[in-house]
């Protein structure tokens, strides 16, 4: 199969947060329901996590953890949550 490429686009909330998760996960400190099946999914993680960290200066900010709260309160839904943290 030749190799084809796929783009999206996501906001930067939806970048920075991705990447937090990504790289707790590389980091091997998975803490919740992220469940990888075999290396090929792993590896597309790693490979989702270096794009993202490509691409955001806010991993290198000294205010990295005030930026990744906004992030996070940017995509928190204000109503009625389909998920309901623990």
């Amino acid at each position: 199969m030749a190799a084809s490429e796929v783009k999206i686009t996501l906001t930067n909330s939806e970048a920075l947060v991705l990447f937090e998760m990504l790289s707790r996960y590389g980091n091997g400190n998975v803490d919740r329901s992220l469940t990888v099946l075999d290396s090929a999914e792993r590896q597309a993680l790693w490979n989702l996590c270096a794009c993202l960290e490509k691409e955001l200066a806010e991993p290198f900010s000294e205010k990295y953890d005030a930026l990744l709260a906004a992030a996070k309160a940017d995509l928190t839904y204000k109503d009625s949550a389909p998920f309901q943290d623990e």
